[in-house]
């Protein structure tokens, strides 16, 4: 496994271990991680902390030209709202743990130009797999079912 989808994964198994949802993401700039983050949203209450969205906070504000050189690494495929702000940012790359568990708006990130790699990684749908077992209420409120 990439050591960059690897560093999302630990993030995916942190929220879990929180006791929230185990989604996970790492920003990557030039080779480094400049930002990591998870699913947030039963630790924090907070209705918009995703995994990448996370990641981006704690990546901090940065110039224009540094997202346009990024790659997003998630553990699942982005839901509407992170891939608008996929958009809105101009991260070009996207690198996706796996999307059997669920397929977010990969479709519009290809059709905007961005570059998505779904990595099939058997790790990460089973970690989610063993979530939306355990608190399907809890999934289906995150995904807005």
């Amino acid at each position: 496994m990439n050591e960059f989808l690897q560093a999302a994964l630990e993030e995916a198994k942190k929220g879990y271990e929180e006791g929230g949802i185990p989604i996970g993401s790492v920003l990557v700039h030039k080779g480094k991680i400049i930002g990591r983050g998870h699913n947030k949203r039963v630790q924090d209450g907070s209705a918009i902390l995703h995994g990448e969205m996370d990641a981006l906070e704690n990546a901090g504000r940065q110039p224009a030209s540094v997202y346009r050189e990024c790659t997003m690494y998630t553990t699942l495929s982005p839901c509407s709202m992170c891939s608008g702000t996929i958009l809105l940012y101009g991260i070009p790359r996207v690198v996706i743990g796996e999307n059997k568990s669920f397929v977010g708006e990969e479709e519009l990130l290809r059709t905007r130009g961005v570059e998505i790699t779904v990595e099939d990684n058997q790790e990460c749908h089973e970690l989610m797999q063993k979530f939306i077992q355990e608190k399907p209420a809890v999934w289906n409120e995150d995904i807005g079912v």
